[in-house]
């Protein structure tokens, strides 16, 4: 059932972000590019902040997610700079040097780039049937931003090329502290990131807009942004990396067919030979079933959880028994194997080991 959720939640972030593509379009022409991706983030950033202060103020604190620690701000300082500074950077001093259409084929490294590092770096197991769906939805991807125009491989391409790196490493950054507050990630992030933009825009000589269409903007990055990271963030806690950011990558998809809807902007030919390809490699993710015999090693950590789970038996002292609600504290597992279905969620990221002699 926690998995089937989290499934939705990469999907739904998909659709939020998917369509902001749409709805920008349709403020591109009072925003410019740079000052709008900065409204954007800061629209994230601060409609997290409000909740935060709205659920002090209703001391809504059962919500029970784990605040950041001050381990964790090391990753997250990491992300920001690495996905809302270094990343928009080298993206834009490679989209003065390279042709549009080879620049939109390249930013789908991303999601490339994410699963490489989840398994190379994290060690996240990624099976051949997921390996199949990652090249399944890249290739539709491919396929979706391919269009006609000038072609030419220069240094710029490796700029992109890089930002969609630096983007992987963003998200297998984030991933590593998503057991945190996902409110408190977004709101550092997304101010982090906006304001960045912003100042650079401003640097840049861009026009800030008016007023109504900064708010617009503010309003859809609140939405489209911030809660589609949130999801995002949730989703990788029982996913990982790479199965969350290639569902993540079936945005485009999502964002062409609202354009149809919200624009009448017909999709190129090539829209309907990718779906399928794009259908399937999620049906494969979707259906996945990954079960083997397994070891979990003895380790202390703190994230969200419930009772009962064949991880959190433990009691607590305070109700005499096993709480029943979702809630968050420091406990431990002791050396445990069994087999059962599962995915790489916080008590799964270093349970692959051989089975007990």
């Amino acid at each position: 059932m926690k998995t089937k959720a989290s499934y939705l939640q990469a999907l739904l972030a998909a659709l939020l972000f998917g369509a902001s593509a749409p709805f920008s379009k349709l403020l591109l022409g009072e925003v410019d590019p740079i000052p709008l991706a900065g409204l954007l983030y800061l629209g994230s950033g601060l409609g997290s902040v409000i909740i935060l202060f709205g659920r002090r103020l209703f001391k809504r604190e059962e919500v029970a997610e784990e605040p950041l620690q001050r381990a964790d701000y090391p990753w997250l300082l990491g992300a920001v700079l690495a996905g809302g500074v270094a990343a928009p950077i080298l993206l834009m001093w490679g989209l003065a040097r390279t042709p549009a259409s080879t620049a939109s084929l390249l930013l789908n490294f991303e999601a490339v780039a994410t699963t490489v590092i989840a398994v190379w770096a994290f060690k996240e197991p990624v099976d051949r049937r997921i390996g199949s769906a990652i090249g399944l939805i890249t290739l539709a991807a491919v396929l979706l931003s391919w269009t006609t125009g000038d072609w030419g491989v220069s240094l710029g391409a490796v700029g992109i090329i890089a930002a969609s790196t630096l983007w992987g490493v963003d998200n297998n950054l984030t991933r590593h502290i998503s057991g945190r507050d996902p409110l408190m990630i977004v709101a550092i992030k997304g101010l982090g990131a906006g304001s960045f933009s912003l100042v650079l825009g401003v640097g840049l000589g861009k026009p800030l807009p008016a007023w109504p269409a900064i708010g617009l903007a503010m309003l859809l990055g609140a939405v489209s942004y911030g809660v589609s990271i949130q999801l995002f963030i949730l989703a990788m806690r029982a996913l990982g990396a790479a199965r969350t950011s290639t569902l993540f990558a079936t945005a485009p998809f999502i964002g062409a067919a609202l354009s149809l809807v919200l624009l009448h902007d017909q999709p190129q030919t090539l829209y309907w030979l990718a779906f399928p390809l794009m259908a399937f490699g999620a049906a494969l993710m979707l259906t996945e079933r990954h079960d083997h015999l397994h070891v979990h090693v003895p380790v202390q950590h703190t994230h969200r959880h419930s009772h009962p789970d064949p991880h959190h038996m433990h009691t607590h002292e305070s109700d005499g028994g096993t709480a029943q609600l979702t809630h968050s504290h420091a406990h431990s597992h002791e050396l445990l194997e069994h087999q059962h279905p599962h995915t790489p969620d916080a008590d799964h990221q270093h349970s692959h080991g051989h089975p007990l002699p």
